[in-house]
């Protein structure tokens, strides 16, 4: 008995000795399984890292050629402001002379009766409406000449 007890025991540590070296086995495979995995999410972390380098470098390059964009048209738009400015006065300055002269014809072809009233006007306005004829310095442009280049039309 004491031989087979003896037998047991030899057996039964042969056994512990297999079944350690078989734990310390799946421990090395797991250890090495979890290093693989966790190389793999490294790599896949710098890979989604060098991913969203590339787009902040695009999306810089949009920004930076849309400013530029912006600038240049705002460029522009102030530039057509400032010369639809100097056109709206040229008009106005234009309108002006033009009303003067219109006066003016008005004045020759039908010369006033008295008071400065028109013969076609006699029964309509007031003696106060031609105080321009009547005083001829309150005309501003009459002593201006009238100068019109085909610049202003080349817009």
């Amino acid at each position: 008995m004491a031989s087979s007890s003896g037998n047991s025991n030899s057996s039964g540590s042969t056994l512990l000795q297999n079944s350690g070296s078989e734990e310390d086995q799946r421990k090395r495979k797991r250890m090495e399984s979890n290093r693989e995995s966790a190389r793999r999410s490294r790599m896949r972390k710098q890979k989604h890292l060098d991913d969203l380098m590339a787009e902040l470098s695009l999306l810089r390059k949009d920004n930076y050629q849309i400013l530029t964009s912006i600038s240049f048209i705002t460029h522009q738009y102030l530039n057509m402001e400032a010369d639809n400015s100097v056109l709206r006065a040229q008009v106005m300055e234009l309108s002006q002379r033009l009303d003067s002269l219109n006066q003016i014809l008005n004045y020759l072809n039908n010369p006033p009766i008295s008071n400065g009233v028109y013969e076609s006007e006699a029964f309509e306005t007031s003696p106060e409406s031609f105080t321009t004829f009547i005083h001829p310095f309150n005309l501003p442009y009459l002593n201006q000449p009238i100068v019109v280049s085909a610049d202003i039309f080349q817009y």
